[in-house]
């Protein structure tokens, strides 16, 4: 039986059984999730992967879920914080509130952050809570990702992702395979009114980590194996420059638009998309979804994706992300409480309602959407993915780099100048670690 009705099932069983908790709908209100005389509370800080997605029917969905869990936890409710979209500065935050003892419970730790939360020690360990045959399931790059120098996991890292290059087939019909070819049909793409390529180019992660793929394709390297910042030295200096040129030369030529240096979010190229002012976007595995309920069915059939182009065809790379649940808590009941609200929730059916490709290799069988031509591309651009090194100096490299990227887009400084300050900033702030 397909997991789908499966947890219809869990959830319908759920709420029956616990009628009085459910009636009127009251189990939700704003911040908290279940009775509020439930005698042990969950703070849970949550991004829009919950009952406040700005999409109604995903907000509805994780309501279902949401209420399944608590459902299935008498004597708990959750209590819910929500993360800004600033995500740079909410993990921040949150790091500085773990470190003073004023963090919540659970929480979504973004992937690329969890190695400065992993070294300063404020994660609790979820071992004791997954099986071995589930953490052996994950994808390489996640079971490294969430595991400590003592082989404890810190983390449950339940969604990745990838970004692709997204076309308009109807403006541009073949697949740009080179950076030379994705200049040409954006070019192209003007002459019949459209603005260009879109990318995030503004103070955004987004911004760092869609870009990284032209760096990794050519082989570069951030850090070393200590976790020293070396994109700026010795052989990957100049793969550092050519791939920051890529996207210089886009906006020069007029192949990108000048705005792009001030795009820092994604829901931008769905607007372009459905406005019919861009044919030509990088943009993360997600927004096919999100530009399926979003646009008429004769324009989404225009819309098509294909991996990220290289310099050459032969060379190609896509950054995978995602977000993980971690715990603060003292309290062995909250950090398992979390642990189980991270598989219940998170791992499986939060994937498929929001179509977030999964971090384990088993669920891919499990879940018939995953199984879809579209996902089973976006599965096979992944043996090409790269992950953020999990380094406590990354969150300074992306900050430097999209500081040089204001700086090359709009033509402030030169390319290798504006290399070097990042370089230097970030062995900066490496050294004071």
């Amino acid at each position: 039986m397909k997991h789908r009705l499966g947890l219809g099932l869990l959830i319908a069983t759920a709420l029956a059984g616990n009628a009085g908790m459910a009636v009127a709908g009251d189990i939700i209100t704003g911040d908290t999730v279940g009775p509020a005389d439930a005698p042990n509370t969950l703070t849970f800080r949550m991004t829009t992967d919950g009952p406040r997605n700005n999409d109604p029917t995903l907000a509805a969905a994780y309501s279902d879920l949401y209420r399944a869990f608590i459902a299935n936890h008498p004597g708990w409710k959750l209590e819910l914080q929500m993360q800004s979209s600033d995500t740079n500065q909410e993990q921040a935050r949150m790091l500085e509130q773990a470190q003073s003892g004023n963090a919540p419970d659970c929480a979504a730790v973004d992937s690329f952050a969890l190695g400065q939360f992993k070294n300063a020690g404020v994660l609790k360990s979820f071992s004791p809570y997954f099986s071995q045959a589930e953490i052996d399931q994950l994808f390489p790059y996640v079971r490294d990702g969430i595991t400590g120098k003592d082989g404890q996991i810190y983390a449950w890292w339940w969604s990745t992702d990838l970004r692709v290059l997204y076309r308009n087939k109807a403006i541009i019909a073949d697949a740009p395979q080179t950076w030379a070819d994705t200049k040409q049909a954006a070019l192209e793409s003007t002459k019949q009114g459209m603005e260009g390529i879109l990318f995030n180019g503004s103070r955004y992660e987004g911004t760092t980590f869609d870009w990284l793929a032209n760096f990794w394709a050519q082989g570069g390297h951030l850090v070393d194996d200590s976790g020293k910042p070396i994109f700026a030295a010795g052989d990957d200096r100049q793969k550092f420059i050519d791939a920051v040129n890529y996207y210089r030369d886009l906006v020069e030529s007029g192949a990108a638009p000048k705005r792009v240096a001030s795009i820092g979010n994604y829901d931008d190229f769905n607007a372009a998309a459905a406005a019919g002012t861009s044919a030509l976007f990088v943009g993360g595995n997600w927004q096919l979804k999100q530009l399926r309920d979003t646009l008429d069915p004769e324009d989404f059939a225009n819309w098509t994706f294909s991996p990220l182009p290289g310099p050459t065809a032969d060379q190609r790379a896509t950054g995978t992300g995602g977000w993980t649940l971690a715990s603060f808590s003292d309290d062995p009941a909250k950090v398992e409480m979390c642990a189980d609200f991270a598989r219940e929730v998170y791992m499986g059916p939060a994937n498929e309602i929001q179509e977030q490709l999964p971090t384990r290799a088993d669920l891919y069988s499990k879940y018939e959407v995953f199984s879809s031509p579209e996902n089973e591309a976006f599965a096979e651009a992944l043996k090409v993915g790269h992950a953020r090194p999990g380094v406590p100096v990354y969150p300074e490299i992306s900050n430097q780099i999209q500081i040089m990227f204001g700086k090359v887009l709009t033509g402030a400084q030169d390319t290798e100048a504006a290399v070097d300050e990042a370089f230097k900033a970030s062995m900066d702030a490496y050294n004071r670690l």
